[in-house]
């Protein structure tokens, strides 16, 4: 994919999320830039529900602009520690999602109740309540995530890691649709969270490019209607 591509695939990526209520006026999304040591994010002053590829830049490892002097979000370092700690990361989505926060915001641990929070694998927490806007913060964040893919900012929001721009949106897309489900169903009773085998299974049935990618689509289709 060119860096055309990968910006308009960043800017689609955001415009989704903004529509789905999984970002508001803040939140970010990235992606590295094959074959250089930057990556694509975008722009602090971008507006999110009308953002286009235009509103997509590079950057550099630490937060300085590759081409002209339009600058990052303030919590780029949440970005850039991810990837430094973990080569197997691509994408990284930094959310301020509705349904889920409420649970960071209690302390109640959103639990896997959907077969789609299966690919999600562990819930990681973050218990500093703060904006991640310096680099010691943003390492420690990057230690809660370990080798996991979602972890939970306390009263803030949700930082989801994926293999590419496709994956790390419906991580998050997934993040969001547990929690409320769980929400809506403890007004009937007790949700039934998946076991650790039921976990493995249906986790391995699930993530998978076709899959992930039906997802994507289905939002995907929306930007145009």
């Amino acid at each position: 994919m060119s860096p055309l591509e990968l910006r308009q695939q960043l800017a689609d990526a955001l415009g989704m999320l903004e529509r789905a209520e999984v970002i508001d006026f803040n939140g970010h999304m990235s992606c590295r830039l094959p074959g250089s040591a930057h990556i694509l994010i975008n722009s602090g002053k971008s507006v999110r529900s009308a953002l286009t590829a235009q509103d997509i830049i590079a950057i550099d490892m630490d937060g300085k602009p590759v081409e002209g002097d339009v600058v990052p979000p303030m919590e780029f370092h949440i970005h850039t520690e991810i990837y430094r700690r973990r080569p197997d990361v691509h994408a990284v989505a930094h959310t301020h999602p509705l349904w889920s926060t409420l649970f960071s915001m209690t302390g109640v641990p959103v639990e896997p109740v959907t077969m789609q929070a299966a690919v999600m694998g562990p819930i990681r927490r973050f218990d500093k309540t703060a904006s991640i806007n310096q680099k010691p913060l943003a390492e420690e964040l990057a230690a809660a995530l370990g080798e996991d893919r979602v972890v939970m900012l306390r009263s803030h929001g949700a930082v989801v890691a994926g293999a590419d721009v496709v994956e790390a949106f419906v991580l998050a897309i997934y993040l969001e649709e547990t929690a409320r489900r769980q929400y809506l169903a403890r007004a009937l009773g007790t949700p039934y969270a998946l076991a650790a085998e039921e976990m493995r299974t249906i986790g391995a049935n699930l993530r998978k490019p076709h899959l992930l990618r039906k997802v994507w689509d289905y939002h995907h289709a929306k930007l145009s209607r």
